[in-house]
């Protein structure tokens, strides 16, 4: 069973970057990515998703603050390159919390901590 995914971050390269990594992942399904939090806001309510690849500082609407407004069964993963959120992040139940620039190993784990939290099976690297 496929997971699907969207991503939200407002900075293009750091979109190619996850949507490169998880291009690499058979399992993962990238339904949308989303160079705005309002746009993925409406879209959200449309798309059966499973996890959500989210920047927290974006203009209008930020990460955390989608996260609290938002009704979406989704996980969220957030993405971002600052330490500052962490431990608000967790206090909003967030799966995982990447640091940018985000490698493809660290990403991976992200992955799997999300496969264990919804009791699927957990990927190795061959």
């Amino acid at each position: 069973m496929a997971i699907k995914c969207i991503i939200i971050d407002d900075e293009p390269l750091a979109i190619n970057v996850i949507e490169t990594h998880l291009g690499s992942l058979p399992e993962i399904e990238l339904v949308g990515s989303f160079q705005n939090s309002l746009e993925a806001y409406e879209a959200v309510k449309d798309l059966s998703i499973d996890l959500i690849f989210l920047d927290i500082e974006m203009p209008l609407l930020t990460g955390l603050d989608f996260i609290k407004t938002t009704q979406t069964p989704a996980k969220m993963i957030l993405t971002t390159a600052h330490r500052d959120y962490a431990a608000e992040s967790y206090e909003l139940e967030v799966v995982d919390y990447l640091l940018k620039p985000i490698s493809f190993s660290r990403l991976f784990k992200a992955i799997n901590k999300f496969k264990s939290l919804t009791n699927q099976p957990v990927s190795t690297i061959r």
